[in-house]
């Protein structure tokens, strides 16, 4: 009876020091996670403070580009319209309505919110690095070396997004809402908080949904998306990605759309081919492991 007192003692000790380890294992990880965190928001400070003093221009020539005629996007389309003789429909030479402020605050408002997620898009590579610096030991050697290059190709595709969501999409939306009116009798005033954030939520969502294939990539790799499916799917994927082109541009001629809807259609694609990568990859190691 007393040999199996002292056996239970020591497994309850054993069983506590295992918790205990658990614990201060977990805490570490928390530890190690806000470093990063930190250093991250170390990154956006700095770019937030380079944004703020630099704001003249970035208010001026990025976020009110797509109010002006003058913009890279508009002068393409005119020289476009032009070569393929399009008609003047397709040229645009003024975004009509008025851009007021009606907080006491607004202006002010605006040059710390503008400048703060300036700030963001700039630091958000640094952000990924120190993700990835987190997540790398924890990684086997084989996922090591399949993820190698994430911060390269996830940056890469948050950057074309951005600048696709920034020169195709903002400024055909703003030109088609600046345009569209239901009666004569209304004029469009707006106010600069709306402006910029339809501008900064087009952007910024047109470079998430870049972000795709990687997003396809991790869900392939934990087995919850297969190339199967996103072929089978691939009807409705078509029929969104015409509705939002359909939506954004200025007119409902094909030229425009595929404009817009090209470079979509081949990013799901790439997604697919991603997904049958890794599968392909997956399929190998099981092959492998079941033969040795």
């Amino acid at each position: 009876m007393g040999s199996e007192r002292k056996t239970d003692l020591l497994k309850s000790v054993k069983n506590k020091g295992k918790s205990i380890e658990g614990e201060m294992s977990f805490f570490d990880h928390l530890a190690e996670l806000r470093i990063h965190l930190v250093r991250s928001s170390i990154a956006i400070v700095i770019t937030t403070i380079f944004c703020f003093v630099y704001y003249d221009f970035i208010f001026d020539t990025i976020i009110m580009g797509p109010r002006k005629s003058s913009f890279w996007t508009y002068r393409m389309m005119c020289k476009i319209g032009e070569y393929f003789n399009m008609g003047p429909d397709f040229c645009i030479t003024n975004i009509p309505g008025k851009i007021i402020n009606t907080e006491m605050a607004g202006q002010f408002t605006l040059q710390i919110n503008s400048a703060l997620m300036t700030g963001v898009v700039l630091g958000f590579p640094y952000l990924l690095w120190e993700i990835w610096r987190f997540v790398k030991p924890a990684l086997k050697d084989n996922e090591r070396k399949s993820a190698t290059g994430f911060v390269f190709y996830a940056t890469l595709l948050f950057v074309v997004g951005i600048l696709f969501g920034y020169f195709i999409v903002a400024p055909l939306s703003v030109n088609f809402l600046s345009n569209y009116s239901i009666s004569p009798d209304i004029e469009n005033t707006i106010t600069i908080d709306s402006y910029f954030s339809s501008v900064a939520t087009l952007t910024l969502c047109t470079g998430a949904v870049f972000e795709l294939p990687i997003v396809i990539y991790i869900l392939s790799q934990l087995g919850i998306m297969t190339p199967k499916f996103m072929r089978e799917q691939r009807r409705y994927a078509v029929i969104i990605i015409l509705v939002i082109a359909a939506i954004v541009t200025p007119t409902p001629d094909i030229p425009t759309m595929l404009t817009v809807s090209l470079p979509l259609f081949l990013l799901y694609e790439f997604s697919i081919s991603v997904s049958a990568r890794v599968q392909k990859k997956k399929q190998k190691a099981e092959k492998e492991f079941f033969n040795s």
